[in-house]
């Protein structure tokens, strides 16, 4: 684990995670999210669907790139403040996601940071793109 003040930050600075999305992960997502739409959670309903089979919720999605944040760049004591995701292709369960997150652009001022966001599937396929701004510790964060 890391923690990097904005300045030890530089655009350019990127990390990379890989998570492969399992059944349980998409029924805790449904339990936390209360979000039970059959094309998530029923494997017969889902493979009438255009899909053809189970698919993860975007939101979930966008929340594999939440460890790499808070604890690998800018890690330990960073705030995520705002986000946007475009979603391009569906996370079916059993994709093995690649997030990279990389420092676009540093406001030292404002203590802010945007990251660009890739999600990757497997097959190299972009499922989705967006950024963040957040807001890095003011100073390193250590346990």
């Amino acid at each position: 684990m890391r923690s990097l003040p904005i300045d030890q930050l530089a655009v350019g600075d990127a990390a990379e995670s890989r998570k492969t999305v399992s059944e349980t992960d998409v029924y805790l997502f449904a339990g936390i999210s209360g979000d039970f739409n059959p094309v998530h959670v029923d494997a017969e309903y889902a493979r009438t669907t255009p899909f053809g089979a189970r698919v993860a919720h975007g939101p979930l999605t966008l929340s594999l790139c939440a460890g790499l944040l808070g604890t690998e760049l800018p890690g330990l004591g960073t705030v995520a403040l705002s986000n946007q995701i475009e979603y391009l292709a569906p996370v079916l369960i059993g994709d093995t996601i690649t997030v990279r997150v990389e420092v676009a652009a540093l406001d030292p001022d404002r203590n802010r940071a945007t990251m660009a966001v890739t999600w990757t599937n497997q097959d190299g396929t972009e499922v989705a793109v967006g950024s963040m701004v957040v807001k890095p510790p003011r100073r390193p964060v250590s346990i």
